[in-house]
């Protein structure tokens, strides 16, 4: 760090899944190329770096209450931590950008939404992190090399199950069409659709969180053993699934709200199929309340099994939508979109 009385801060945004999301794991998307529709939302996670007063590497989530303390020496960073996001950026950052110097340093971070919500929060924390790094080193990044870096990071470095495209929706922010093709290649589109669309599609949004956080690793382990069995169904069940995001991108951009919803139902059945516990009674009970009470389509934002339902309304009927849903005893809120993806800067410290 170039100056110590500096502190490094940087956020980034949370997404919702609309469509496509499955596809961007391998080996579907290695073999057929996958396609997935995402909206960033205004939850982040944040990621604070400054120079630590003993010398140490300290790491603190606020969010969970947990802060771990190591020797600033080669190795020593992360040994038998809690906080393995932290640790693995650290590593990989201090390897590849510091001749494996470690620099004494504490890392303090928070997520605006649980572990396990489906809102891609572990992989945006990684991407804040990233970025946070990127601006204390003063490294030469772009986007795709930020959300590439927090991909191999959080996928292969740390073997955490997954797809790709949360690292991409977090690293650029706002409504992006993103493909997954062979050969590990990743176009984000960013979807210029007018402001009306995306107000009217803003006030259509209702977001309930169920209570659980789920572990999505066991969902994704047989999604992708279905995938390397060629399930015919599953795979089947895939390509409806990118279909429906390339068909949701083109009512997106004509703002074609009530023709979102149609498709959204559709592709939420087609989830359903790749794996099993995707969704649970208490899910689909959530469901079924909300279709009774004015939604027009709804599906679990992420791998399922638990986290965010996100449902779309008719917009005078949204309030009216958030009473049952919270009376029934489930956090509902309305949605407010982020069009800025990871941001970082500096500060005094105090």
């Amino acid at each position: 760090m170039n100056n110590a009385n500096r502190v490094v801060r940087a956020r980034a945004p949370l997404r919702l899944g609309l469509a496509g999301g499955g596809t961007d794991l391998s080996p579907y998307c290695d073999e057929y190329g996958g396609a997935v529709l995402n909206v960033t939302i205004d939850r982040y996670a944040y990621a604070f770096i400054e120079p630590s007063e003993d010398g140490s590497v300290i790491f603190v989530a606020r969010d969970l209450g947990t802060e771990e303390r190591f020797p600033c020496e080669p190795g020593a960073v992360g040994k038998g931590g809690r906080l393995m996001l932290h640790a693995g950026v650290y590593a990989r950052m201090m390897h590849t950008y510091n001749d494996d110097h470690p620099l004494p340093l504490k890392v303090t971070t928070y997520v605006e939404a649980p572990a396990g919500s489906g809102l891609g929060s572990s992989s945006s924390l990684v991407v804040a992190l990233v970025e946070a790094f990127r601006t204390l080193l003063e490294l030469p990044l772009g986007l795709y090399d930020v959300a590439h870096l927090a991909y191999e990071i959080e996928r292969l470095d740390l073997g955490l199950a997954g797809g790709k495209q949360d690292q991409y929706a977090a690293a650029f922010g706002g409504a992006n069409f993103i493909e997954f093709l062979p050969n590990d290649r990743i176009i984000v589109n960013p979807l210029r659709v007018t402001r009306s669309h995306m107000n009217e599609f803003e006030a259509s949004l209702v977001t309930c969180f169920t209570g659980v956080s789920r572990r999505s690793d066991t969902i994704i382990a047989e999604q992708q053993r279905r995938m390397v069995a060629h399930s015919s169904d599953s795979i089947a069940s895939l390509h409806q699934i990118k279909h429906a995001a390339m068909e949701m991108k083109q009512a997106l951009l004509r703002g074609e709200i009530c023709h979102m919803g149609e498709i959204l139902n559709r592709a939420w059945a087609a989830k359903k199929r790749t794996a099993d516990g995707i969704s649970t009674g208490q899910i689909e009970e959530i469901y079924q309340l909300a279709m009774q009470s004015g939604a027009l389509a709804g599906k679990v934002s992420g791998a399922g099994g638990g986290g965010f339902l996100m449902f779309v309304v008719p917009p005078e009927s949204r309030v009216g939508l958030i009473a049952a849903l919270q009376k029934s005893g489930a956090l509902a809120t309305p949605v407010h979109f982020a069009t800025e993806g990871a941001e970082s800067w500096s500060v005094d410290r105090d």
